[in-house]
């Protein structure tokens, strides 16, 4: 049994203890939130024995082995490094750090600890991913990668409005790329690698963050384009194209029905089933990891998880988008 403390007390939070609570060495212990009324009112809702204020205590309490952090982006680093620092390995939502560099101190503190660290992407663990990078070869040569993940988001209203909430503020390294681009990205980089170029468009708010963008990336045979929002809504598939044909994929971030369009016309569905409760996989992953004594996912490796931070560390360059954490 592996036994879990929580940081962060928001949807994603819930939607990962009901997710993880299916895997059978699944074990909540504990809470952090900064607000004690906070911490209290999640542990009474999720049947959770310890409440933590502090850090360091939840670490050092003997209660976790574990940690799964959904703070903002901004605390990611902090929070794992000190919970690394005292032995405790650590589930990281995406995207992992506010930048590769913060990401690289992440990595060293790890490997100093012997502890086990790895990016909470959901996407590369699902079977749907899984079945395109079986099937991907049946394409021929790559010639191009395509992803869309375009979702209005619920608190651009309140932005609109006057009120900028975490989502739209760059204090916490947020904004669309972070949020959402990150999802065509990392599948991007877990099947064809460092990219050779990147270039980067994007429409930046008022607050200092990006509301939407758009990237191509290019390497030694094939390009990829991805496109991502918050401020727009976009049902288009994305789509693997080779010389041979294509896949053809309904959500990038959660690809469910997969589909391969051959060029003489025919098809095949390579769609897998899967557990309605999408973070569930990784939950396992990460689980199973500790059980073998492994300090790093072959899935979402070091490697995988830095290449997408330089990317996205490239583009925002690019753009003009820049978080206080770059200066740390």
């Amino acid at each position: 049994m592996i036994r879990f403390g929580i940081i962060g007390t928001n949807w994603i939070t819930e939607t990962f203890i009901n997710a993880a609570r299916e895997v059978e060495d699944f074990s909540l212990t504990a809470v952090f939130s900064r607000s004690a009324e906070t911490a209290a009112a999640f542990a009474q809702k999720h049947q959770i024995a310890a409440e933590f204020t502090d850090i360091v205590e939840m670490a050092t309490s003997g209660l976790i082995d574990a940690v799964y952090i959904a703070s903002p982006n901004s605390f990611h680093a902090a929070h794992a490094i000190t919970c690394m620092e005292h032995g405790i390995h650590v589930l990281c939502e995406k995207p992992i750090a506010s930048n590769a560099h913060e990401l690289r101190r992440m990595v060293a503190a790890a490997k100093e600890n012997g502890v086990l660290l790895m990016e909470a992407l959901k996407s590369t663990f699902l079977p749907g991913f899984q079945a395109i990078q079986e099937n991907v070869s049946k394409l021929g040569e790559i010639r191009r990668y395509f992803a869309s993940y375009c979702q209005y988001s619920s608190r651009y209203d309140a932005y609109k409005s006057g009120t900028v909430l975490n989502a739209f503020n760059p204090v916490f390294s947020n904004g669309a790329l972070m949020d959402l681009g990150i999802y065509c990205l990392y599948p991007l980089v877990a099947l064809f690698g460092k990219p050779d170029v990147v270039k980067a468009t994007g429409v930046m708010l008022e607050s200092g963050v990006d509301g939407e963008g758009s990237i191509v990336l290019q390497y030694g045979s094939m390009d990829a384009v991805i496109m991502y929002s918050k401020i727009t809504h976009s049902s288009l598939p994305s789509e693997i194209q080779g010389e041979s044909g294509s896949i053809v994929i309904d959500k990038i971030s959660e690809p469910g029905n997969v589909q391969i369009q051959y060029r003489d016309g025919t098809s095949e569905d390579i769609s897998r089933e899967s557990n309605s409760k999408s973070m569930y996989y990784e939950a396992k992953a990460f689980i199973e990891l500790i059980q073998s004594g492994r300090t790093e996912s072959d899935v979402n490796t070091f490697e995988n998880s830095l290449i997408t931070l330089e990317i996205m560390d490239e583009a925002r360059k690019q753009i003009g988008l820049v978080y206080p954490a770059d200066s740390l």
